[in-house]
């Protein structure tokens, strides 16, 4: 979708991209995960290890990503050093490994 949308921008100093977050650590996802922790009567901690151990064990950097972290693509995109970047969908993810089948 980024690319048609910047396609259709050519030549007008536009740029459009698309800013793909991973597991996040928002405030839902805090909320979430303090529910399961006080259900389980364990630590918020033991729930995100075992998040990423059960349910993301492809993450890379085995933690959810914090806001400031999504937040800084988007204030690069936004900004001048990005001018060169158009039609990109960029991740945010934490390095999520995908198979290729």
């Amino acid at each position: 979708m980024s690319r048609g949308l910047a396609e259709m921008t050519t030549g007008s100093q536009v740029t459009v991209n698309s800013v793909l977050p991973g597991p996040t650590r928002s405030e839902g996802v805090e909320e979430f995960i303090q529910k399961i922790a006080s259900d389980r009567n364990i630590s918020a901690s033991a729930v995100e290890t075992e998040f990423f151990q059960d349910l993301r064990p492809s993450s890379l950097i085995k933690r959810f990503a914090t806001n400031e972290e999504v937040a800084n693509l988007v204030l690069y995109l936004s900004s001048p050093l990005a001018s060169a970047t158009n039609g990109a969908a960029l991740r945010v993810d934490g390095g999520v490994v995908r198979s290729i089948i």
